[in-house]
C-alpha cells in the first residue's frame, strides 16, 4: 500500500496502514519524503506522541509530535473577536518571555501542554484571552521569575513604573523569604 502525501509532505490520515512509520514526513534538512521512525513515546497523560525520525536520504534525525485534534476551542479577544485557539501563539509568547533564559524547549512544551489540558478540561467552546494570559503568567511565575516579569509587563500593559513595581513586590518578597536570591531589587 502506498501513502498519499498531503500538503507539507505529511501523509493524509487514513491513507495508509496504521503501523508505526506508515506515514512519511518531509525532512526539515533535505526536504525529501523518505524517513523511518526510530523511537516513539507517549506523554505522561497519553495525549501526545513524540516520534524520533531519521531521514533515509541525508541520514539526519528530527523529532515530530502527534496529538489528538479535539473540538476546536475559540478564544474571545479583548475586542470581542473570536479566533480559533492556537497553542503556537502561547509557545511564541513563552519563547519571547524566556529568551536568553536557562529554560529548555522541553520545559516550554510541558507548560503549553499543561495550559492546553487545563483549557480543555475547563472549557467546551470559548475561553477569554484574559484567562489564557493568566494561566501563562501562573506557569511562568513558577518556572522563571524574570520570564514572568517580561511576560507580565507586555500582557498587563503597565502604564507607569508604579504599576510595574506593584507586580514585582510579591516576587521580591517571595525570593527573599526563600533566601535563594531568585529575584533581587
Amino acid at each position: 500500500m502506498v501513502c498519499k502525501k498531503g500538503t507539507g509532505g505529511a501523509a493524509i490520515a487514513g491513507a495508509c496502514g496504521a503501523g508505526e512509520g506508515s506515514f512519511w514526513m518531509r525532512c526539515p534538512f533535505c526536504r525529501t519524503n523518505n524517513d523511518r521512525v526510530i523511537d516513539s513515546r507517549t506523554s505522561g497523560d497519553a495525549t501526545l506522541i513524540r516520534r524520533r525520525r531519521q531521514c533515509l536520504e541525508c541520514l539526519r534525525r528530527f523529532t515530530t509530535y502527534e496529538r489528538i485534534e479535539e473540538s476546536r476551542l475559540r478564544v474571545v479577544k479583548k475586542d470581542g473577536a473570536r479566533v480559533p485557539f492556537d497553542r503556537r501563539k502561547i509557545l511564541a509568547g513563552l519563547l519571547k518571555a524566556c529568551e536568553k533564559r536557562p529554560i529548555s524547549m522541553d520545559q516550554l512544551e510541558e507548560v503549553c501542554q499543561r495550559i492546553e489540558q487545563k483549557l480543555s478540561e475547563t472549557f467546551d467552546r470559548e475561553v477569554s484571552s484574559q484567562f489564557i494570559g493568566n494561566l501563562v503568567m501562573q506557569e511562568l511565575r513558577e518556572l522563571d521569575p524574570v520570564a514572568y516579569v517580561r511576560f507580565a509587563s507586555v500582557y498587563r500593559e503597565f502604564k507607569d513604573v508604579d504599576q510595574f513595581l506593584s507586580e514585582l513586590r510579591p516576587l521580591l518578597k517571595r525570593g527573599s523569604d526563600r533566601g535563594d536570591g531568585a529575584v533581587r531589587g
